[in-house]
């Protein structure tokens, strides 16, 4: 048997044991836990002050959209419908008429088409005085609708060409035209050249 000493020592290390392996297998692993979710709730609390950063310097996110969807409209409205487009050639002969030039040609290019409008290039050959031609591109550019002049070729009429009729001053220009319009079907039969 044992003796009450070898007994008192066993009892004094189970006693030890219990707190230590409690320790080491419940206490240990629970701290862990406790310092994962504690980084885990720093980088949240970390990435929210970002965000109300971001959102305080982004302003009122709402009214931002308001105005881009209003932008949208203003442009939209300057799109004619694909009806519109002859009226708005015709305003453009109308301005070049009043400004003394003579339209000799204009040829329908293919349109490009786009995911809300259309582009309807045309290539123009005009002639007459060089102011008249200025004052055109001012009346153009004042327009209500939305066009583009590029691939722009400006030209004094050959000596052979001079007629009594023109002033040392005229000049012969060939652009392309583009004019945007909205278009709710797919084809466009616009290939044909008209001359004036």
């Amino acid at each position: 048997m044992m003796n009450s000493h070898t007994r008192q020592i066993l009892y004094v290390c189970v006693l030890l044991a219990v707190p230590l392996a409690a320790w080491y297998f419940v206490f240990v692993p629970r701290n862990d836990d406790i310092d994962r979710t504690t980084r885990a709730i720093a980088e949240r609390e970390e990435q929210l002050q970002l965000i109300a950063t971001a959102i305080s310097e982004m302003g009122d996110v709402r009214q931002a959209v308001l105005d881009g969807e209003a932008a949208i409209e203003r442009v939209e409205a300057k799109l004619p419908s694909r009806q519109d487009v002859e009226s708005i050639l015709e305003q453009v002969w109308q301005v070049a008429r009043r400004n003394d030039l003579t339209v000799k040609s204009v040829k329908t290019m293919p349109a490009v088409t786009s995911t809300v409008y259309r582009e309807l290039p045309l290539r123009v050959d005009l002639e007459g005085p060089f102011k008249g031609y200025y004052r055109f591109l001012l009346e153009l550019e004042n327009l209500p609708r939305i066009t583009r002049i590029f691939n722009m070729h400006l030209k004094r009429p050959g000596a052979s060409r001079m007629k009594d009729d023109r002033a040392p001053g005229d000049i012969h220009a060939d652009f392309e035209l583009s004019i945007y319009f909205s278009d709710e079907t797919d084809s466009l039969a616009w290939n044909q050249e008209m001359t004036r």
